[in-house]
């Protein structure tokens, strides 16, 4: 894929369907020809389930978009998941969702009842769906060269490399959080030592800030966003925590900008809503590992579509790729 399509003239009652599947949620929306979202539904992710389970957790989310009367003019459904994710056979195998190896996840959405005959989901992963998304409409909008990154459960990432989507031959490029940070790390889920994912993902934020002695207030879930509010408050444990994964991000973004050289690094998912308690630490860590004059000052900015990202990046790749009517303003300043 390239940019969204070229800017043509589209129905207002132009509608896609995206599903964002990721290790917390499944989410899904109704996206209009501007890529605003305007029917949203979401489950948990039932990611220590079985793969029947996991798939009635995203039915219910089809069923639910299908209920509502845009349905009947979507005219393309793009699926953004976890990886790794094999576009062309149309299956996924997060590494937070141990139940879906090679699931066949195209197949089974393009099953459901209500979509219609012959239309065939189109997937990719869920970070190159981000950077897709913050490309057309966000922070890495206007830049030949970006890298974006989704940090939350897992840790991931998409590529725009000279102006284009870099989706790479299976559509993993840009998959930042199993890049090597530790040499004598942990074997990370995936079975590599010392993943980035390891250090910097909100599961992992929460896991050290536990071990290092930090415990959430009463009543409060122990998750990378407790872990935050407890930093903001001065906790050193937690503070601990995200400095360690800032460190560990800023070593694997170093090491993708002296590879492929990069105008800008785009943050979002659910860890990034931290802010400051993860882009301070972030920025600094960068300052001490990108030190070769081409990767020095590299910008790192918050995603500006939040968590809607995933979603509209999937419209928006799979518009492109079958042919349906555009999504406007496809391309760049």
């Amino acid at each position: 894929m390239t940019d969204p399509l070229p800017s043509r003239k589209v129905c207002d009652l132009t509608v896609y369907a995206a599903l964002d599947i990721g290790g917390t949620k499944i989410a899904g929306a109704l996206v209009n020809h501007a890529g605003t979202v305007t029917v949203r539904a979401q489950r948990p992710t039932p990611a220590r389930g079985s793969a029947d389970e996991l798939m009635t957790a995203v039915t219910s989310v089809v069923d639910e978009l299908a209920a509502h009367p845009l349905w009947d003019e979507m005219t393309c459904l793009g699926i953004a998941s976890a990886g790794p994710v094999d576009t062309a056979a149309g299956t996924v195998s997060p590494v937070n969702i141990p139940a879906w190896r090679h699931f066949p996840l195209v197949d089974e959405v393009a099953a459901h009842p209500r979509l219609p005959v012959g239309l065939r989901p189109v997937l990719i992963g869920d970070a190159v769906a981000m950077a897709a998304a913050e490309h057309w409409l966000g922070a890495a909008r206007g830049f030949d060269n970006a890298l974006c990154m989704v940090v939350s459960t897992g840790v991931g990432g998409g590529l725009i490399l000279d102006g284009r989507l870099h989706t790479g031959r299976t559509g993993n490029a840009g998959h930042i959080g199993h890049i090597t940070v530790d040499l004598n790390g942990s074997l990370c889920p995936c079975g590599a030592p010392g993943c980035a994912e390891g250090f910097a993902s909100g599961t992992a934020i929460a896991a050290q800030a536990q071990a290092a002695g930090w415990s959430a207030p009463a009543g409060v879930a122990p998750t990378a966003a407790a872990v935050a509010e407890s930093a903001r408050a001065g906790n050193l444990q937690a503070l601990g925590a995200y400095e360690r994964a800032a460190q560990a991000l800023a070593a694997a973004i170093a090491a993708t900008a002296a590879l492929v050289e990069l105008d800008v690094v785009v943050v979002g998912g659910g860890v990034a809503q931290a802010g400051d308690t993860l882009f301070a630490p972030l920025r600094r860590h960068m300052a001490h590992y990108a030190v070769l004059d081409f990767t020095r000052g590299l910008p790192v900015v918050p995603a500006l579509l939040a968590l809607d990202a995933g979603l509209i990046g999937a419209a928006t790749f799979a518009s492109s790729q079958l042919g349906a009517p555009a999504l406007a303003t496809g391309t760049r300043p």
